[in-house]
């Protein structure tokens, strides 16, 4: 599903080079659960671009379903992330001026899906979300858990295969935060990948698999893949 063969990302300052990224290499496979936690500045936010197709590495290879994407136009990745990659994000990064369902529609309307179909799937990932009740509410109507909900509604609305989640409980209380967890593992139990970046061991520990990052590179990983294991017996 997603390979990723010893990245670097190397920002510049000037003449300094400062290094976010050092000889990364992971592999997830279909249907995983994935957690990638680590401190602020150890790399973790820099990867999440990688993975979402929102940034592109200094060297090295990136592969989504088999496809390399690590050195596609900007115009070519945008067309990846919107069929292939469903986003969540900590400040939900909803419209203040638009309803949930307006929302919710957004990233359909910039894949050019009709307007009659597009409020179909959107009416759909927001009861999916138990949300039909507040279609109408813009953001500011809506609590923090809510908003999240429309958030998640509209990373489902194109039916991704990835869903890419960045601290997706960062902002929210306890009881909120555990109602968006249970939703993720939701998901993936209805076969998604997702792919969670967090900072906290508690909402990592709830995942499949933990990747721990540290000064730009993996600490550790709780996956103990063979070759074997993530190719179905073909050699990478």
């Amino acid at each position: 599903m997603i390979r990723i063969e010893h990245i670097y990302k190397i920002y510049h300052m000037g003449d300094i080079e400062v290094p976010a990224l050092c000889d990364v290499s992971l592999h997830v496979r279909p249907r995983e659960f994935v957690a990638v936690i680590g401190p602020s500045g150890s790399g973790k936010s820099t990867l999440m671009n990688m993975v979402g197709c929102l940034d592109t590495p200094t060297s090295g290879t990136y592969y989504i379903e088999g496809q390399e994407v690590s050195r596609l136009r900007e115009n070519q990745l945008a067309a990846i992330r919107n069929r292939k990659i469903g986003f969540i994000f900590q400040g939900f990064n909803l419209l203040p001026k638009l309803s949930a369902l307006e929302n919710v529609e957004l990233p359909l309307i910039y894949m050019g899906i009709a307007a009659s179909e597009r409020r179909k799937l959107a009416l759909e990932a927001l009861a999916r979300v138990g949300l039909t009740d507040r279609i109408h509410h813009r953001p500011s109507e809506l609590s923090g858990g809510q908003q999240q909900r429309v958030a998640i509604a509209r990373a489902l609305s194109s039916r991704p295969p990835i869903i890419l989640a960045d601290e997706p409980t960062g902002n929210l209380d306890s009881k909120s935060g555990m109602e968006v967890m249970a939703m993720m593992k939701e998901l993936h139990a209805e076969g998604k990948t997702i792919v969670l970046i967090t900072h906290d061991n508690d909402v990592a520990k709830q995942a499949g698999r933990t990747i721990r990052i540290q000064d730009g590179m993996i600490a550790s990983d709780t996956a103990l893949l063979t070759e074997t294991d993530l190719t179905g017996g073909q050699p990478i």
